[in-house]
């Protein structure tokens, strides 16, 4: 009976250790942090979204990777798989409106309890506040423990380390500074599904930090989202930014800034709102005129008035066109640590079709950790779990 060690005990770890237990082989789980799951347990804090309905193609098509192999995993274990592995854990899911999966109690916390328990009847061992730090002379995995340092063997090692965002919640990125030491190839991390920094005027914080632009379509290459954003102190957050990271952090690598283009009334006709423009009392002011007749609210008021410096288009034709492509500068990341995700990591090169690192032989990644990005809606957890599942099967 083989030996199999999972370094990590998030989504994607935990998925290993069940399918290799199912497997035949004795597994460890190892963790850094006191306790286990904490990413997931935060992504869940306001709800679980653990995979999505929509179309298969579709869904495969979320996730930007360099070859197949990603793909093959999760059409392996895509989202009929995850609903129906919760089912056997006793949680049953329900799709919101939107195609987002969660289950049907929201939180992770009972998901990952029965998890957990399930695990452990299995025969898996788990190991808290052991922090790996590599291989010891004679190739065994070393970890840092209150009680000193721990030196362990396997047969093989599965890391699920995570990425580089949420520090807090244990996933630092630490472990890219040991595979790169031992020839392994590490793509520069960046942060993925997070905000955009903005050079807000005072006038303009005053008045709306932390406030929302609701119902707006944003922009980004070739990409369009629709949703909401949040007006920070430094910048842009939130739903609807997220989706278009990728987008906006090439154009920011290539050109040290970038520029989102903001529909902010994607319901309306050009046309139509030129019309109603047009239509307006003439002894209206500006803001009444917007108010009014383009039917902006405030903070959309001072959304226009900031990228305009207060000097917006004063003939209808041009202020509905403006209102239907406003740009708005983006001159970096937020942090990379209150990133949702980041891209970056393993390279795919520095796998073989197991997801085993060639220059590492009985070490594979799984998760975050590997060089792989998707937008929030249920496809980071997706991605995750299947590779999981993946390599627990093969594993043993």
């Amino acid at each position: 009976m083989k030996q199999i060690m999972i370094i990590g005990a998030g989504p994607a770890g935990l998925m290993a250790a069940e399918t290799a237990l199912s497997q035949g082989a004795r597994v460890a789980i190892y963790d850094a942090m006191p306790s286990v799951g904490r990413k997931f347990l935060m992504a869940g804090k306001s709800g679980l979204n653990i995979t999505h309905s929509e179309d298969s193609e579709i869904f495969r098509s979320r996730y930007t990777a360099p070859d197949a192999r990603l793909a093959a995993l999760v059409e392996a274990f895509g989202p009929a798989e995850i609903t129906a592995w919760m089912a056997g854990l006793g949680i049953e899911s329900y799709a919101g409106s939107s195609g987002r999966v969660f289950p049907v109690g929201m939180k992770a916390s009972p998901l990952l309890r029965r998890w957990l328990g399930r695990l452990g009847e299995g025969g898996a061992s788990l190991h808290t506040r052991h922090r790996w730090k590599g291989w010891d002379g004679a190739g065994a995995l070393l970890f840092d423990t209150p009680e000193g340092e721990v030196h362990v063997t396997a047969d093989a090692t599965i890391l699920a380390l995570g990425g580089a965002s949420w520090r807090r919640l244990g996933s630092d990125g630490a472990w890219a500074d040991i595979l790169a030491a031992r020839g392994v190839e590490i793509e520069p991390f960046a942060p993925s599904n997070c905000g955009f920094a903005v050079d807000w005027s005072d006038r303009l914080l005053a008045a709306h930090e932390g406030a929302p632009v609701k119902g707006v379509a944003l922009m980004a290459g070739s990409k369009t989202q629709r949703g909401d954003f949040v007006i920070t102190r430094t910048g842009i957050e939130s739903g609807a930014v997220y989706p278009l990271s990728a987008a906006l952090r090439q154009e920011l690598s290539a050109h040290g800034m970038a520029t989102l283009i903001i529909d902010l009334l994607p319901d309306t006709d050009e046309a139509a709102l030129s019309a109603r423009l047009e239509s307006a009392h003439t002894k209206d002011s500006a803001s009444n005129r917007l108010r009014k007749a383009a039917r902006l609210d405030a903070v959309k008021i001072a959304l226009l008035n900031e990228v305009t410096q207060g000097a917006a288009p004063k003939d209808p034709a041009a202020l509905a066109r403006l209102l239907k492509a406003l740009p708005l500068t983006l001159t970096g990341t937020a942090p990379m640590d209150t990133a949702i995700s980041t891209a970056g990591g393993v390279a795919w090169d520095a796998l073989d079709e197991r997801l085993m690192l060639r220059a590492v032989p009985g070490t594979y990644c799984v998760g975050e950790m590997v060089a792989w990005d998707a937008p929030t809606g249920g496809y980071l957890l997706t991605a995750c779990l299947a590779m999981g599942r993946g390599v627990g099967r093969v594993v043993v």
